[in-house]
């Protein structure tokens, strides 16, 4: 019988905590159930094991992601809003390195996936950014592509503490977006 007011989304609002907290990868049914009080296998009357709860986890993040790219851009055009754009990923990835990380690799089960429908959202913002800079939609795919890289990079750097120099990442952070400003105006 499962817990009494446990659902399905109590087990990936969990397991969001869990990630951020330990890393994506060691996310696991066991540590799960421990986290809610209850037993592994009574997590598998609300979720379809941890295949499920990744996919769910993954769709919970990029709608995260969606609703502070949203935010942070409405209302700007130019380096403006490609700074809150920027800005707005690079927050959310260091606030919740595990949960962001559940959207590399997670792969759409169809039309209908709810993954795909707030995946769409993010590049549809990112898009309306670039389409300030005038970026033709046939070059549109190479520039949000390019956006996405060299932010996860920079932001998956930062929360792994990857930047260890004397350099202050804020100042790296500013350069680059500087750097892609004027790439895009080329």
């Amino acid at each position: 019988m499962p817990r009494v007011g446990l659902t399905s989304n109590d087990v990936v609002t969990s397991a969001a905590g869990l990630a951020d907290e330990i890393g994506f990868q060691g996310v696991t049914m066991g540590l799960l159930a421990d986290r809610l009080g209850v037993r592994p296998p009574s997590l598998y009357k609300h979720v379809d094991g941890l295949a499920d709860v990744q996919h769910q986890l993954a769709t919970l993040a990029m709608t995260e992601v969606g609703d502070v790219i949203r935010d942070a851009v409405q209302g700007l055009a130019g380096r403006d809003a490609l700074a809150a754009l920027l800005t707005a990923l690079r927050g959310y990835v260091t606030a919740h390195p595990g949960r962001y990380m559940a959207t590399t690799g997670a792969e759409l089960t169809g039309p209908d996936d709810p993954l795909l429908a707030a995946s769409n959202r993010v590049i549809d913002s990112i898009a309306a950014v670039l389409r300030g800079y005038g970026i033709a939609e046939t070059q549109m795919t190479h520039a949000i592509r390019t956006i996405r890289s060299t932010m996860h990079g920079f932001a998956t750097l930062e929360a792994s503490r990857g930047f260890q120099w004397d350099t202050d990442p804020d100042e790296s952070f500013e350069w680059m977006i500087g750097f892609i400003d004027r790439g895009l105006r080329g």
